[in-house]
């Protein structure tokens, strides 16, 4: 069988369902076509395969275009849809049934689903026995004069079917254990594998890089390639994204859509470099790659054949380098979305504590959200340091109130904070006895930023309110 004549201009595509969101695995394949398109000066092809009617939607084809474009990752030609091609699928079909390499099949589901179980309890690979495949002109008319229920299958030779994947070198399939296969519910309805190699063709896809769970499908595009004379596109299959247990990744490990992690606070530039290391190594230590660089050192020759594990803990490193990268002010304009409406000054001020120690941008709201609140609400224990008695932490915020208390607020400034409270708490030996339960104070919570860092951005009003709030509850 002859193979797809690309000549200097490969052209690769990915081709998501629009009937769920966009799953990091079809990004991450979609990721290494772009990668390998442009790395070999081709082109990049969006197709949206919406053929199960039922259940493509609207939204989710919005949600796959947005995904991708969040990611940066540009298609050259498309959005094609499926939808709007049947007429080539109808082409294809009618040569296929003049041919007499395809037929109706009118087993009902039940006859069907009786037959696979009666394969099974033998221990067989549940396959179509070839009921249908040889009645007669006359039954076939008949049946579709009398709109019987049927689909068409493809009449699978007996012979192996072998070829070159890019990642896995050779495979070989035993097409006498596929049974005779559904490509179509009718004339204008193509099933998955036969509209894939319909639309490859038309569109003059050169290298179809996809997942390892297509490998099965693989052999019943390339015969139905070889009974419609179509040249036969190169092959590359990438390994499977697996949870931390080792088994196919799930929702039961996580969320598993792109647009889900975008609403976490993961950073599109963090998802593109760790998604490039999911099954891709480039032989070095470098673990930092903007897009640009991913696409000068990309290869499918690195690409390895088992699975790579997902890999959480690694995410967020990637995006916490991310996240400290970014301009205060760039970077509280990213987490504005997760805090209440503020000064941007005071925002900036806020984030800029905290971006030290931020995973993802959604951290930020727990983090912070002392500063907006009127009224803090936690147990008096957390004011306690150490074996401190409830007098002695009363006594501690008392001095803290009245050295606070002195500095104008012209002078409210860190420095100014710092400088005045650590003279006071070097005094005591342990500066603990003065700083924790003035911290507490003033955010309620068990680790903080410096209480000189957070006095400095609640004002001196907020502040000495606070301390005072606290000695109540004492």
């Amino acid at each position: 069988m002859k193979m797809f004549d690309f000549g200097k201009t490969p052209r690769v595509r990915i081709a998501p369902s629009p009937t769920g969101s966009l799953h990091i695995g079809t990004a991450r394949a979609a990721l290494f076509n772009y990668l390998f398109a442009k790395k070999e000066n081709g082109k990049f092809i969006l197709r949206i395969e919406d053929t199960d009617l039922a259940r493509s939607l609207p939204k989710f084809e919005k949600d796959i275009i947005e995904s991708l474009g969040w990611l940066g990752i540009k298609w050259d030609e498309g959005p094609f849809r499926q939808s709007e091609r049947i007429s080539s699928y109808n082409k294809h079909l009618k040569k296929l049934l003049e041919e007499n390499k395809v037929y109706y099949c009118f087993c009902s589901a039940d006859e069907l689903e009786d037959k696979r179980q009666e394969q099974m309890s033998r221990g067989e690979a549940p396959r179509y026995n070839g009921k249908c495949r040889e009645l007669s002109e006359k039954e076939v008319e008949k049946n579709l004069a009398d709109k019987k229920p049927c689909i068409i299958r493809f009449k699978t030779p007996a012979k192996k079917v072998s070829f070159i994947d890019l990642i896995r070198g050779k495979v070989e399939f035993d097409a006498s254990l596929l049974g005779d296969f559904a490509i179509a519910k009718s004339l204008d309805s193509p099933l998955y594998n036969f509209a894939v190699v319909v639309d490859d063709f038309e569109m003059k896809i050169s290298h179809v890089i996809r997942g390892e769970d297509h490998l099965p499908n693989t052999p019943k595009q390339i015969l139905l390639q070889e009974a419609l004379g179509l040249p036969q596109p190169q092959y590359a299959h990438l390994p499977l994204i697996l949870g931390p247990d080792r088994s196919k990744l799930s929702k039961r490990h996580g969320a598993v859509a792109i647009a889900d992690y975008r609403k976490q606070g993961y950073l599109p530039e963090a998802m593109v470099n760790f998604m490039a290391f999911l099954g891709w190594n480039p032989d070095t230590e470098r673990e930092i790659y903007s897009l640009a660089s991913l696409v000068k050192e990309f290869s499918l020759k690195n690409v390895q054949k088992s699975g790579a594990v997902f890999n959480i803990k690694r995410l967020d490193y990637l995006n916490g380098f991310y996240l400290r990268s970014k301009s205060v002010s760039k970077l509280a304009e990213l987490c504005a979305p997760y805090l209440p409406k503020t000064d941007k000054i005071q925002l900036e001020k806020i984030v800029a504590l905290y971006q030290e120690r931020l995973k993802k941008l959604s951290e930020i709201k727990g983090l912070t959200e002392f500063f907006f609140k009127d009224k803090l609400n936690y147990d008096k224990k957390l004011l306690q340091w150490k074996s401190m008695a409830d007098k002695e932490i009363s006594q501690s915020l008392d001095k803290s109130e009245k050295i606070l208390f002195k500095i104008d607020k012209k002078e409210w400034t860190r420095g100014n904070l710092e400088k005045s409270l650590m003279a006071e708490a070097e005094k005591a030996g342990d500066r603990g006895e003065l700083l924790w339960p003035l911290r507490v104070a003033l955010t309620g919570q068990e680790a903080s930023a410096p209480p000189f860092e957070i006095a400095e951005i609640l004002g001196k009003e907020k502040t000495l309110k606070r301390i005072k709030e606290a000695k109540k509850l004492l």
